[in-house]
């Protein structure tokens, strides 16, 4: 009862102390993530690294990108998986068979199942799959079928009870049955080797080889060792934990450590001496305490099938994981070790518990709030506190001031019993009492602007950094009472700079890169120490620690941390790269501290607790890229996969390509990054990104090569996956089509050609017309020209016999005004005999017919046939009424027609009216325009 008693309180201890476990880094996959069921039941891993899992759903399969699940016919649950070669084996219920994959990169499953003659027990289920030589052995419930992968056929070992399960130990079959105990397979057959009631009542978990006995693994009663002979309880410390629990599966690491997967007790893993490592279930990450299975992949990962999930732990990882997850710890600001505790400052307070225990850490009294420093100088332990400054002894934190948000504090050169103290208000000096006390002396005055980072350049000069106003430089008083004076010298500023002296040299980090101070100049120049890590990209902090002890310094970015160590035979510095993101390493950005434990090992701390470095541990495996499949796709948007064995050729609708890839990268805290290109496209790399995937649109026709490259961390991977294909040209531009595109063009210029001569030659015919035409039209233009000459000359005759008319017409006017003159005056004369004689001659001239036909003739010349078109008109007219209308033709008055008449002016007037008459003019119409319109 006693013993029952210890246990169980051993037990509670144990438990309770696993809460202060450092362990390694877990990588979880809930059902979400793989998408499929729960539970998972058995785990292998191929050549290719690629691991399978069998599922309640089916078949898992896991490239390090991207999970793929395979049901299998049945539909029913998977419950083992074996990779032998290039098969995976499974066994499911009333089935078990094998998948390859096919060309496309898909697995395709086999029954051989089927080939038993005798059929499967009803119900049958398959928990375990065992290769052995040319051998792969399938065990149920009931039976154990030997199938001869070469041959084809089965052995078949039946049980009268119940196989628990199988194993194999080197070159030996063992199998363990309900009530019966543990077999061993000869010659095909079951040979019954250790018959114990212990045994026979108690499920065995596993049989190991040790030191040539065998070590059976109980479910309940933990290990028990067999010589052949004797049957005994192997003695080991953590038995009392192992009476504790049950386990339910468990293997042997290949460096002969022990993981027991238990039922509600997570995982336990024990040294080859059986001693306890450490212990893992939810409250330590994780993601359900039932482990159903375990494997150990050629890394030296750990994978758990868990009753909810999939967990990996990366043993051989160089961090080891503190992690409060009840939050009692905090964010971790700092970090101390002494030779008896290890000590952590965090936003909840001062914490502390002894080197190498595995107790929790406790609060130390009076520390309760934000800690921002923690430093030993002068084997003092001191520490910077949000309501000032501390000494720290053991357990115990003494006050030393009261001053507010001490960030730091350091040695004064040439006073040793002097520190100075960079605090919220400025700077203080603390000094050392005779009584060996540390107490606060004085606030340096003149300056009270927040000095996080400080350092001295000479006894009296000291550098302050501000991150939102730059860099001053402070002029001391001799005894550090005040400031006499302080300068800007730096305005470059930025979230997460800092300030250190590293070997001797004052460096300013921030978003630009390190600056380097030079005392000569009293300024900062830039310094090529880091400068490659300095990118726009890979900045996360100007954050640089200055590990004295080890002359290390260390920068925090994006992808790594850095450590910076002198060079050994020259003076470039040996610098050392942690592949550590920021996003995973969990540390408060422009915060982040980092102390040396041993050796070469680092505390790191995070927001949840701290992470344990080994930087001798290094990543000296070979990664390897895949192409795992491709597709294509039409303008129909039908996706069909690609023979990735062989180069294809496409035609030229098929012309979306996707391509999808990966590395086997499963540690939880790196990264793997691709990077493609496509040769016969372009042949540059594309920038480095996470996506496993990469998808080619509308791609003209060619000859194509795809490669991809990967990198995990900061290593890339030692090959170059590629593929070449084809895409064929469209058929517009195929031999045969050119063909005819050379035919048509042949046929088409001869047939412009033939259009063009009788263009042009109808053109010439056009030319020949236009010049013809051009010709007559010269004819015609002389022609006119000449009869507008003789128009002219006719002009000018007529004007000539007009004149002639005009000057003939006065004439006669002049002339019988004057005989009728000389008339009037002769008839007063008295001798009418000879006067008489004289008027008849007078009377012959005036009425002179003569001169009337000159007159007549003038008149026809000037306006030629005048007279025949108004006597056509007007065939009533008398020779009087013409000689009348020629007068008013020349638009003669009353008046100067009376004397050509002979008449008088009053006969004239009454001519004029009958004339209208006989042309049957109206009353309104003007005579004369009516003989001029003529």
């Amino acid at each position: 009862m006693l013993r029952f008693v210890i246990a169980k309180l051993f037990f509670v201890l144990f438990i309770f102390q696993l809460k202060a476990q450092e362990i390694p880094p877990i990588e979880r996959f809930s059902p979400q993530d793989y998408s499929a069921d729960d539970q998972n039941w058995s785990i292998s891993q191929a050549e290719d690294e690629n691991i399978y899992i069998a599922n309640n759903r089916g078949l898992l399969e896991y490239n390090g990108a991207r999970w793929n699940l395979y049901s299998t016919p049945n539909q029913s649950i998977v419950r083992s998986v074996a990779v032998i070669k290039n098969r995976i084996y499974t066994g499911s219920y009333m089935d078990f068979g094998f998948w390859e994959r096919n060309n496309f990169g898909t697995l395709v499953y086999t029954s051989i199942a089927k080939e038993v003659k005798d059929g499967l027990v009803e119900d049958e289920e398959f928990w375990n799959i065992i290769p052995y030589n040319k051998y792969v052995l399938f065990q149920s419930l009931d039976r154990i079928y030997i199938y001869d992968s070469t041959n084809n056929t089965f052995g078949i070992i039946k049980s009268e009870t119940r196989i628990t399960k199988a194993f194999r130990v080197e070159n030996t079959i063992y199998f363990h049955e309900t009530g019966i105990g543990v077999s061993k397979i000869e010659n095909g057959k079951a040979r019954l080797v250790l018959n114990n009631v212990t045994i026979n009542n108690n499920e065995i978990v596993n049989i190991f080889q040790k030191e040539g006995n065998l070590l059976l693994l109980t479910r309940e009663n933990g290990f028990y060792k067999f010589d052949g002979l004797n049957y005994s309880k192997w003695e080991i410390s953590s038995n009392n934990l192992l009476s504790e629990i049950s386990v339910y599966n468990s293997i042997r690491l290949r460096n002969g450590n022990f993981i027991l997967g238990t039922i509600s007790n997570g995982l336990i893993k024990l040294d080859a001496k059986g001693n306890l490592l450490f212990q893992i279930n939810r409250n330590q990450g994780l993601s359900n305490n039932t482990v159903l299975s375990a494997y150990q992949d050629k890394s030296g990962n750990v994978w758990l099938g868990l009753d909810n999930g999939i967990n990996v732990l990366n043993l051989n990882s160089p961090y080891r994981l503190y992690t409060d997850n009840q939050g009692y710890l905090g964010t971790v600001y700092a970090s101390a070790k002494t030779s008896e505790y290890l000590y952590l400052g965090t936003n909840q307070g001062l914490f502390y518990r002894p080197l190498d225990s595995k107790e929790k850490f406790t609060l130390i009294s009076n520390t309760k709030g934000q800690v921002w420093f923690l430093k030993t100088i002068g084997g003092n332990l001191f520490c910077g506190h949000d309501k000032g400054s501390f000494e720290v002894v053991k357990d115990k934190a003494i006050k030393i001031s009261d001053d507010n948000g001490v960030w730091n504090i350091k040695t004064i050169q040439d006073h040793p019993d002097l520190l100075i103290e960079g605090n919220y208000n400025g700077l203080s000096i603390i000094e050392k009492s005779i009584n060996g006390k540390w107490r606060l002396r004085n606030k340096i005055r003149g300056f009270d602007i927040s000095s996080r980072y400080f350092e001295f350049v000479s006894n009296d000069e000291i550098l302050v950094s501000h991150e939102y106003k730059g860099v001053y430089k402070l002029k001391l008083s001799e005894n550090f009472y005040s400031v006499i004076s302080y300068d800007k010298i730096n305005d470059d500023k930025g979230i997460g700079s800092s300030l250190v002296d590293y070997n001797g040299e004052i460096l300013y980090a921030f978003q630009d890169g390190v600056f380097s101070y030079n005392s000569s100049s009293d300024s900062f120049s830039k310094s090529t120490l880091l400068q490659s890590y300095f990118s726009e990209d890979n900045y996360v902090s100007g954050k640089l620690i200055s590990d004295k002890d080890n002359a290390r310094l260390i920068g925090f970015f994006k992808n790594e941390i850095v450590f910076v160590e002198p060079g050994v035979l020259a003076d470039e510095p040996t610098i050392k790269v942690i592949d550590l993101p920021s996003d995973l390493r969990g540390s408060k950005l422009g915060y982040e501290n980092i102390i040396h434990l041993e050796n070469k090992t680092y505390l790191l701390g995070t927001t949840d607790g701290y992470l344990i470095i080994d930087t001798n541990k290094s990543n000296a495996k070979d990664y390897n890229v895949t192409i795992n499949g491709a597709s294509y796709s039409t303008l129909k948007k039908d996706v069909k996969p690609i023979d990735i064995k062989s180069q294809v050729t496409l035609n030229n609708k098929e012309h979306n390509l996707y391509f999808n890839y990966s590395v086997t990268d499963f540690e939880k805290l790196s990264t793997s990054i691709y990077q493609y290109r496509l040769l016969g496209l372009y042949d540059s790399w594309s920038n480095w990104s996470p996506q496993p995937k990469v998808f080619f649109e509308n791609l003209p026709y060619g000859d194509y090569t795809f490669q991809v490259r990967a990198k995990v961390g900061s290593k890339i991977s030692s090959n170059i996956a590629s593929y070449n294909f084809s895409i064929e040209k469209p058929w517009y531009l195929k031999t045969g089509a050119i063909i005819c595109y050379v035919l048509i063009f042949l046929f088409t210029t001869a047939l412009i050609q033939y259009f063009n001569r009788i263009h042009y030659k109808k053109q010439k015919q056009k030319l020949l017309l236009a010049k013809e035409k051009e010709f007559e039209i010269k004819e015609l233009e002389n022609e006119r020209q000449i009869m507008e000459f003789k128009n002219k000359t006719l002009q000018q005759d007529i004007e000539s016999k007009n004149r002639e008319l005009g000057i003939s017409t006065m004439n006669l006017i002049r002339k019988n005004e004057f005989l009728s003159t000389v008339k009037n005056e002769l008839g007063k004369a008295n001798d009418l005999k000879d006067l008489n004689k004289v008027v008849k001659i007078i009377d012959k001239n005036i009425n002179n017919t003569e001169d009337w036909k000159f007159f007549e003739e003038a008149f026809n010349n000037a306006d030629k046939d005048f007279l025949k078109k108004i006597k056509k008109q007007h065939p009533a007219l008398t020779p009087n009424d013409l000689k009348l209308c020629a007068y008013l033709r020349l638009n003669l008055s009353s008046k100067e027609i009376a004397p050509l008449l002979n008449i008088s002016h009053r006969s004239v007037e009454v001519k004029r009216y009958r004339l209208r008459k006989k042309m049957n003019l109206p009353h309104e119409a003007s005579l004369t325009n009516h003989i001029l319109e003529i």
